[in-house]
């Protein structure tokens, strides 16, 4: 990533999603001169980082649309398992402007459509990912709203983790209601004694009280892996 002098002014730019079947579009707009974006700084090995996420919270995808220079778009091919309401959320950094993490809504009809909440219990037990096990432990162990939360991610079979787009890992905290999404990286990595795990720790300021649904991704032996869980954050009464 090309350094400049100064720091630019933040503005939040303007995403134009467009579907049709599998096919996404999304074209990046300055909100200055409305003009489409062009030049777009490298993340995390990518251009752009799309999530997907449904209403009921049971399909998430993270995938890199590549962009077309004939028609500044960026796209892919993503296949959406049923009708119902998902969330998008778009993370690029335009060059001379500022990191963007910007969400939209995505109404999908057929026969089954209806929108509502997700109500998930509270899920924090050891997961299986496709080859490799993930455990988790919070500081505090009620996280509240607006205060830090340390979440450590142990992991095992420690042989063969390697990164993943550039961090040893990636999270997707959503609220259940997927008004409030942030993506997220490590801050620390360490070597618990004894025990032969990984730790790969995040850090988080949960804007809200509620249910949170927390997605993870590690890579073994280049494999993606993906768990999720289910985080109650309470209020400072």
């Amino acid at each position: 990533m090309k350094l400049v002098a100064g720091i630019p002014e933040t503005r939040e730019y303007v995403v134009e999603l467009k579907r049709s079947g599998t096919s996404f579009s999304l074209l990046v707009r300055d909100p200055a001169s409305d003009r489409p974006v062009r030049d777009f700084e490298v993340m995390h090995e990518r251009t752009f980082h799309l999530f997907v996420i449904s209403q009921d919270l049971e399909f998430f995808a993270h995938v890199h649309p590549e962009f077309d220079p004939a028609s500044a778009e960026f796209r892919i091919e993503l296949e959406l398992p049923k009708p119902g309401m998902y969330r998008v959320l778009s993370d690029f950094y335009p060059h001379g402007g500022t990191p963007q993490l910007i969400a939209g809504t995505l109404l999908v009809p057929g026969k089954g459509f209806r929108l509502a909440t997700a109500v998930p219990p509270t899920d924090q037990q050891p997961k299986r990912g496709e080859n490799v096990g993930v455990e988790l432990l919070l500081e505090p162990q009620q996280p509240l709203a607006g205060f830090k939360t340390m979440m450590f991610f142990r992991l095992s079979p420690v042989d063969g983790l390697e990164p993943y787009l550039g961090a040893m890992g990636h999270m997707m905290a959503a609220s259940a209601d997927l008004i409030d999404m942030m993506h997220l990286h490590p801050v620390y990595v360490t070597d618990p004694p004894g025990d032969g795990s990984k730790q790969i720790q995040f850090n988080i300021i949960f804007p809200r009280e509620g249910m949170h649904r927390v997605w993870v991704q590690f890579q073994r032996a280049g494999v993606v892996n993906t768990v999720a869980f289910d985080i109650p954050v309470g209020a400072l009464r």
